[in-house]
This record gives structure tokens, sequence and C-alpha cells, in this order.
């Protein structure tokens, strides 16, 4: 029987149930409390990750549960664990169970799912951010120590962001995503969700690592930079939200740069031919059953059709440029660093705009995958009225560990800034 500082598996097990099942639309399904135990019993307790509990977002897979990418009618069984799952098991952690997310991973509000709606766990009637939603929830309210979602257009961060966690988008391929239902093959990975850094950092190195069978997978190198050099963007638009303006102000770097390659990178993603990547993979089963699928869901992966071959390879010349342009910034600097999100939302306002105010969510997040970056995303304190502000890291492909290293430095900072987190105060606007 294993222990996690001193204290029994089966404890910790015990410990995580009743707020499994008292979570409002966080779960999807989970392993019950028999199948807990017995995974308990057989931990080797000298393994790196021995009783550390952890969530994995419902579109990748887990043998022994149904993988639904919250849509029931797509739901099948899994054979066998998906490669990040399998190097988390082996390495002694426990997993509790599958998490809700936005149907198909299309979204970053966490409000596109049939299986509920969760919040942030500040309160007030804020999202929970998408579309690793219940991934991040389950983290930030202590369910489980740890959890996996994925990161197309910014996932594994925007949730971080909205429930004051660290959330971790690797170099694309760095964590296989074998056993993941594609959103975008050719842009998506997994993501780790984690209280802290140094619990993220231990899951990053365990689960890194390339594996055969999955094409796109892939290992790389870059020198660690212990004192890298720092920009910041020279103009940035908080959408009216003075809170979190004066949040990222709190923040300095070294230089400032033009972001305007980048936003202009993002942009591609939604409203360029990427969508239609969507369709690869789940065009057929669009078309085989359209009442299975979300209307907002539907409407989105639908504007795929409207675009060409031509379209395709217009839109991948530029962005071809617009790498070149990013490649500049890493010429004068080591990391960028960004506000997560511009402004943070309640379900309210992402129902009386759902497509627009998502595309809000992701102007500092979804150009990251596109120009190939890697990302680390760490609280940033509150703002005067007390809802979540983040920062995020980027760097260039392969960054993964100097943007970890100067993470802790920011970590150590954003402790420092502190503010009221009732709900009360998380549902105030100064907006």
């Amino acid at each position: 029987m294993s222990t996690i500082d001193g204290v029994e598996a089966h404890e910790v097990v015990e410990e995580t149930l009743a707020p499994v099942g008292a979570s409002e639309g966080v779960w999807i399904s989970t392993f019950t409390a028999a199948q807990l135990h017995e995974r308990a019993n057989e931990i080797d307790p000298a393994l790196p990750l021995a009783g550390l509990t952890f969530a994995v977002k419902d579109n990748i897979d887990v043998a022994g549960l149904p993988t639904t990418a919250a849509c029931p009618g797509f739901a099948y069984r899994p054979e066998r664990n998906a490669p990040v799952v399998q190097k988390l098991l082996d390495a002694g952690a426990i997993v509790v169970g599958k998490t809700n997310l936005d149907q198909f991973a299309t979204g970053l509000t966490g409000a596109r799912s049939p299986y509920g709606t969760p919040q942030s766990v500040f309160g007030g009637g804020l999202i929970s951010g998408g579309s690793s939603s219940g991934s991040a929830v389950a983290v930030a309210d202590r369910t489980v120590a740890f959890s996996l979602g994925t990161d197309t257009a910014g996932s594994g961060r925007v949730p971080a962001a909205l429930n004051g966690i660290v959330g971790i988008k690797p170099t694309r391929g760095l964590l296989s995503t074998l056993g993941v239902v594609p959103a975008c093959r050719s842009l998506d990975c997994v993501s780790i969700f984690a209280p802290d850094l140094d619990l993220a950092d231990r899951v990053l190195r365990t689960t890194r690592g390339r594996v055969e069978t999955d094409p796109w997978s892939r290992e790389g190198d870059r020198p660690l930079i212990a004192a890298p050099r720092v920009a910041v963007p020279e103009s940035l638009d908080f959408f009216g939200d003075a809170g979190q303006e004066k949040a990222f102000a709190r923040f300095t770097g070294d230089l400032t740069v033009d972001i305007g390659p980048l936003l202009e990178a993002g942009d591609l993603l939604y409203r360029g031919p990427w969508v239609a990547e969507r369709l690869a993979d789940l065009g057929e089963f669009l078309a085989g059953h359209p009442e299975a699928v979300l209307p907002i869901t539907k409407q989105i992966l639908e504007t795929g059709y409207g675009f060409s071959a031509a379209d395709a390879f217009r839109a991948q010349h530029r962005l071809q440029e617009l790498r070149r342009a990013a490649d500049r910034i890493w010429q004068r600097a080591d990391v960028l660093v960004l506000p997560t999100i511009g402004t943070t939302y309640t379900h309210a306002e992402i129902a009386e705009d759902p497509i627009g105010r998502n595309l809000d969510l992701g102007r500092y997040t979804q150009f990251a995958n596109l120009l190939d970056m890697a990302a680390v995303t760490v609280p940033n304190g509150f703002t005067a009225d007390g809802r979540p502000a983040s920062l995020t890291l980027f760097g260039p492909a392969f960054s993964d560990e100097t943007l970890m290293l100067y993470a802790r430095s920011v970590w150590a900072g954003s402790h420092s800034r502190t503010a009221p987190r009732s709900p009360a105060s998380a549902a105030r606007d100064t907006r």
C-alpha cells in the first residue's frame, strides 16, 4: 500500500470521491470507489508520482471509461490508454475519471457541453474557461492533484487563467497526442494543469518524450537560459477592462515588441481554413449525425466547408511570412510575456455573444500553436474587484525548460499580489 507524505493512498481516494460527487458539470465519468481502491493497492510507493490523483479531459483515451468529447452520440470505449495517460499510470498516479469540455474541444468558454457548465472556482457567475473546463476546475477546487487537458487555441491556458492555477502548453509534439480526439490534428497539444509549478514540472517530465507510433511526436533541444531577455507587447487591447489592464501593468519586461504578426496569425485559426481541418476528422460524423452536435459547435464546424484548397494554401503561405516575423522577436528576446486573457466574462455575458466573446478570450492565446511556440501560464494575483489575473510566458519551440525556470520567478512575484476571492467580489465588474 503506498503513502503520500505519510498518508495512505486509500485515504487520498476517499478524500477525492466526496468532491467528485458534489462537483457540478465538472466530471463526465469516473472509476468506481472499488476500482480506485484496487488501483491504490497496486501502487509501488517508490514511484515518482505514487498515489497522486489526476483527471483526464474527455477527449483523451482512458481504458475502462468511454471517450465522449462531450458528445454522447460520438462516444466509444478505447481498448488502451493514450500514451500520456499510460506514462502517468506507470509513474504511480491514480486516474480518477474523465472531465467535461467544450464539445469536440471547440471553444474557450466552458459553456458548450451537454454534460453541464462548470463555473470558475471564484464564483460570481464567472465562466470556467474552455475547452478544458472540467480539468482546470478539478485541480483548482483541489479534487485532484493535477490533470490533463488539450490545447489547440488556448484550451490549456484560458481555463488556468480563470481558475488561478498553472497551465502548461508544451511545444507541439513534446507530449504525444496519440489517443486524443483531434480538433486540429496539426496543432493539437496535450496540456497540463497543476496548482503549482513544481508539480506541473514533475508531470511534464513524466509525460514528455517521443512515441514512435505517433507521427506527430517529436523531440528537440534548446539551451537552458537562466537569465532570459524578456519582452512585453508595445500595445494591448483589454476590451475596456481597466482591472485586467492594471494587473498586467504590474509586470515589466526588458524591451517591447510589436505583436501584430502574432495576432494576425491567431486570426487565421478560426477565421481561416484551419477550421476546415476539424472537418478532416469530424466531418463524416457531423454529416451522419447532425442532431448529435450542439448548434453552436455545428455552426462553427460548418464554416469549414466554406474554404477551398486554394484558400488553405494561401493561408499557409501567409502563415509562413508571419512565422518569419515571429522569429524576429526571438532574435531580440528569449521570453515574451502577455496577459493570458484580456478580460473575464460571466456565463450571462458569453450567452449574449458566444462567438465574439470566445474570440476575445483567444486573442492572446490562439497564435501559439500556429507559430510553434511553447507557453506557460501562471497566476498574476487579482484585480481590485477580486477577479483572477494571469500571465502567459511564450518562447520558441523547445524552450519549455527556460519557460519553466523563468516562471518560478514570476510565480514568486504573483504570490505577493492578492485580493479578496469571495463570489461577491468576483462578480463585480468595473469595465
